[in-house]
Order: C-alpha cells, then structure tokens, then sequence
C-alpha cells in the first residue's frame, strides 16, 4: 500500500487513540500482500496489521497469543 496524506491522518488518529489507551502503535512496513491492498488502492484509508498477536499466519499452524486480544481489540 503507498502511504497518503489520508492515510497518514487516519494512522495518526489510531495511534492517538492508543496512546490514550496506553500502548503505542508502531509504524512499520512489511512485503507481500493483504486485503488491505484492495481499500488502499481505491483511495480508503487503511490501517493494516492491527490484528492479534501470533505466529504462523496464513498455515495450518496459525496461533493467537490470548493475552494480546483485549488489548489489540481496545
């Protein structure tokens, strides 16, 4: 996904939004691809990546650490 004045505004929020919660949400780049790709080019804002924490995405050995659920969801 490219970066935009939107969706750097929109990213900017989030991480408002968290550090009132008390956490940060870091910036960060990754390769491949995600649904995410799909709003981004259209012009969406899109936040990506806020899922829970794991390991294993997209195997049939994907897990989730529970402890990161209430925190993420927040």
């Amino acid at each position: 996904m490219e970066e935009t004045s939107a969706s750097r505004a929109h990213c900017s929020t989030a991480r408002e939004l968290a550090r009132q919660e008390g956490f940060d949400v870091p910036l960060g780049e990754s390769g491949g691809a995600s649904d995410g790709n799909f709003t981004a080019a259209l012009g969406v804002p899109t936040l990506d990546g806020m899922s829970a924490v794991g390991g294993g995405a997209h195997t049939v050995t994907k897990r989730v650490r529970l402890s990161s659920i209430a925190k993420r969801t927040a």
